[in-house]
């Protein structure tokens, strides 16, 4: 049965359904670049450009793809570049000559590049120049034959900037051999053949993070997209004198939705960080006046922990949230001392384009997902059975949607099996464990896959996480399973320590101090020190990786 509770805390003066466009995610850049031709588009290290600058490099790069590399309608495009002007400007030249974009993590190696070219079949990348080394020997060796090339110095005032730049971002460009240069594309002022895109285009293919095997691509049209894009820009009341902090990557479907499409349709500027920096974060927050910022709780954590952020104004602040990781208690009441705002969570996967559930902004509530978000269908199942599950019923999360992919690219048996059939509506199975509370909020139990099983007991590793998070020392925690040969698995607790506690915490207090805290066959027997976790770059904490060490 479709849930409603939720409706009762939907945000104020937001309709609760809503009417699609049927324009395209390139339209959106068009659209405001007539609107606002003259608005500053983005900010980055000194350098800015305005959405009519913007759009004429799009045309300009377009141009060069349809007539100097023949690209076509649906050919998949690599973008492998960390978050610049160039990424947008390729972003919105693929969707332009109605290519499909695919953009991989810069963190990929030449092995994980080999299985995405081969995947999708593609014939040109865009690469910031740092990453050419793990591209060069796949050029003419696999079905790449293409690369243009991009040096991200070319858009930074130095003079301007507000703080120490990245060293990849500062440096000159390279004359790479086999490549285009960036520079030489855009000179070549090729122009487009008139634009025909339309809403059930092919668009994008992001990969699953591969978590849970070899990644796969999730097919987007223009309408999927559009779904998030618009939602989000409805829910956060975003505006043209909206400034976003674009600090989340911008190949993962976070941060490409709430850092650069929602704030590209509502013509917001765009402050582009290419790698995380707290400084810059908080020098970027006072002096253009950040006011929406989408982020990790890692991030938030190590924003907050800063010495000097007492010493800045980042009273224009009026939306900050985030999602891939539920954000300690601790952290939320620091936030709230500090700005006066509550962090709004949110969740949502590679096959939803981002969310599916969000926290209404006048009513969130911490370590949770959120309402389901404008058209989403969300229910809870029996993972064995299928049989749907009431509140506060802990099961697997399965959602129908209007932002869901279309299926995985090439993948028909997995696209099979990860959808199942309720009241006669096609839903997606998130493969999360989740409960619902009687305010038709849900919060995140766990993955199916991370289940401990303790002398027959399920214990889930989230929930074990985020009552550790409550002890003072614990700036990070990842729970694990270990082998036990009486339990046959036990709770082990990988914890990274706030500075000021090194030293003078034990794992044995800990272990101690969890057992008044839950239930005796939840707490860790094992507590091991770390310094750091292995993490995705949008700051997940690798805990297959943990587990499998």
């Amino acid at each position: 049965m479709k849930h409603t509770a939720h409706f009762e805390f939907w945000p104020p003066r937001i309709a609760k359904s809503l009417t699609l466009p049927e324009t395209t995610i390139y339209d959106n850049l068009a659209i405001t670049a007539k609107k606002y031709p003259n608005k500053t588009a983005y900010e980055f290290y000194g350098g800015s450009a305005t959405y009519s600058q913007l759009l004429d490099e799009t045309e300009k790069m377009a141009g060069y793809l349809e007539q100097e590399c023949q690209v076509k309608q649906g050919d998949r495009v690599m973008l492998l570049m960390q978050n610049s002007p160039q990424f947008l400007v390729s972003l919105f030249a693929i969707l332009r000559v109605r290519a499909v974009v695919v953009a991989i993590n810069p963190m990929s190696t030449t092995k994980d590049l080999q299985f995405f070219l081969e995947d999708g079949d593609i014939r040109l990348a865009f690469i910031g120049q740092e990453l050419y080394p793990k591209l060069e020997p796949l050029l003419g060796t696999t079905t790449l034959q293409t690369v243009i090339s991009a040096a991200y110095s070319d858009y930074i005032d130095v003079g301007k900037a507000l703080a120490a730049i990245p060293g990849e971002v500062k440096a000159p460009a390279k004359e790479l051999a086999k490549t285009v240069s960036w520079k030489s594309a855009l000179d070549a002022a090729q122009t487009p053949s008139d634009y025909a895109g339309e809403s059930d285009d092919m668009a994008m293919i992001p990969y699953t993070s591969g978590t849970t095997g070899a990644p796969k691509g999730c097919i987007h049209t223009n309408c999927t997209v559009q779904a998030n894009t618009t939602g989000s820009y409805h829910w956060m009341t975003m505006s043209p004198d909206t400034v976003v902090l674009t600090s989340l990557p911008l190949f993962h479907v976070t941060g490409l939705t709430h850092s650069a499409l929602n704030p590209i349709l509502a013509g917001s500027n765009m402050v582009i960080m290419t790698r995380w920096d707290r400084d810059y974060a908080m020098k970027a927050i006072e002096q253009f006046q950040v006011s929406h910022w989408i982020n990790i709780s890692t991030m938030l954590i190590d924003f907050l922990a800063n010495p000097q952020l007492a010493d800045y104004d980042i009273s224009s602040l009026e939306l900050v949230g985030g999602g891939g990781a539920t954000l300690p208690i601790a952290v939320g009441e620091k936030l709230r001392q500090r700005t006066g705002l509550d962090y709004v969570e949110g969740y949502g996967l590679s096959e939803t384009m981002s969310h599916t559930h969000f926290n209404p902004p006048n009513r969130p509530k911490l370590q949770c997902l959120g309402i389901p978000a404008f058209g989403v269908d969300a229910r809870i199942i029996d993972p064995m059975t299928g049989e749907e599950l009431g509140v506060e019923e802990e099961g697997e999360l399965v959602v129908h949607a209007p932002q869901m992919f279309k299926g995985y690219y090439n993948q028909e048996e997995e696209t099979k099996s990860s959808h199942m059939m309720l009241d006669g509506i096609q839903f997606f199975r998130t493969g999360d464990i989740v409960r619902m509370d009687n305010e038709g909020y849900f919060f995140i139990v766990d993955r199916v896959k991370r289940m401990i099983n303790a002398a027959g007991f399920k214990v889930w590793p989230t929930e074990v996480e985020s009552i550790l998070y409550k002890h003072p020392a614990v700036q990070q925690a990842c729970v694990v399973r270990s082998p036990d040969e009486v339990r046959g698995e036990t709770v082990k607790a990988l914890i990274i320590l706030d500075p000021e506690y090194k030293g003078s915490v034990t794992s044995e207090e800990i272990i101690e101090w969890s057992k008044g805290q839950m239930a005796s066959y939840k707490y860790p027997r094992i507590v091991e020190f770390r310094d750091s976790f292995p993490t995705t770059s949008s700051g997940k904490i690798l805990w297959r990786q943990l587990q499998d060490a």
